[in-house]
């Protein structure tokens, strides 16, 4: 049973996996309304909660050993269902052991240092979990789409050419890879949600009076873009999907799937570790074994 279980994951990881080197297609390749004709919707409830005990189990021994932080960075267009998917798939987990940093435009302050700075500051420390709710990605997608955000931001002029994208995704591989050679494990998702569905959810924050706060006219100009962001997403895709720190592009159309393959690809991961909490040693054992022989003596 177990054996089965975990063969459908690694199935359904490899369908949504960015091979490393290899130029990807988004609307050939990825289909956003896919659910991997691997689970049912009315298995998903069960087979998600049995997820997230384990993602429990597997983040108490990350804390414990203290040897590897988990990094996982979220990117998507609006209404693709980021926030839900916190908020579910991290549910069961410890929230003193995991960070969540949500990045919105930079600060003067943030502008004043170079554009990785911000996120190196909000770095999980061995042991915990940190999820980036958007990231430095950005600075190759928001800012590659309103070339205007490239000009405010203060960077020798000369610097500023039409070579910027490829320097900036040999930046991000080498940086990820220095996280990955001092034992933060990244992982990184894009959920991909059809234009359709995310008109569908717009729409209903503007018709439900308890989603009003979630919807700003700002979104509906960010789909006339739309074509540009899906261009910027295949090449940040192509260029960063490494061995080391590999994409998944998650289907984001219906959420109780897009739910399950996140907490799918972070359970293998956790599990691949083989993390393990930590011995003591003879000396402790026996300290162990005085204390509770002092609780049991006591009337």
């Amino acid at each position: 049973m177990a054996k089965a279980r975990n063969d459908r994951i690694q199935t359904l990881i490899d369908q949504i996996s960015v091979p490393p080197g290899q130029k990807i297609n988004l609307k050939k390749d990825y289909d956003p309304g896919d659910t991997g004709d691997l689970i049912k919707k009315k298995d998903a409830p069960e087979m998600l909660a049995e997820g997230i005990q384990q993602l429990a189990e597997y983040q108490d021994k990350l804390y414990a050993q203290n040897t590897y932080s988990l990094l996982i960075i979220f990117q998507a267009m609006d209404a693709a269902g980021k926030d839900g998917v916190i908020k579910h798939v991290m549910s069961g987990v410890n929230p003193q052991g995991t960070q969540v940093y949500s990045f919105k435009a930079p600060s003067d302050e943030e502008l004043d240092h170079d554009y990785l700075w911000r996120n190196f500051k909000t770095l999980p420390e061995r042991g915990r979990i940190g999820i980036f709710n958007r990231s430095y990605y950005e600075e190759v997608l928001v800012a590659r789409v309103h070339p205007e955000i490239l000009e405010r931001q203060r960077i020798p002029p000369e610097l500023k050419g039409k070579g910027i994208w490829k320097q900036r995704f040999e930046e991000i591989n080498n940086f990820e890879k220095y996280l990955t050679h001092n034992g933060v494990v990244v992982l990184k998702f894009f959920l991909n949600v059809s234009k359709a569905a995310q008109k569908k959810r717009f729409l209903e924050r503007i018709e439900l009076p308890e989603k009003n706060w979630k919807f700003s006219t700002f979104d509906v100009q960010e789909r006339e873009h739309w074509e540009e962001y899906q261009a910027a997403y295949e090449d940040m895709l192509d260029h960063t999907s490494t061995e080391h720190a590999p994409w998944y592009v998650v289907p984001a159309d219906h959420k109780w799937f897009t739910h399950l393959a996140v907490a799918a690809v972070i359970g293998k991961t956790l599990r691949d570790l083989k993390l393990a909490y930590p011995t003591v040693s003879e000396e402790h054992q026996q300290e162990l074994l005085k204390a509770k022989e002092m609780l049991e003596s006591e009337v």
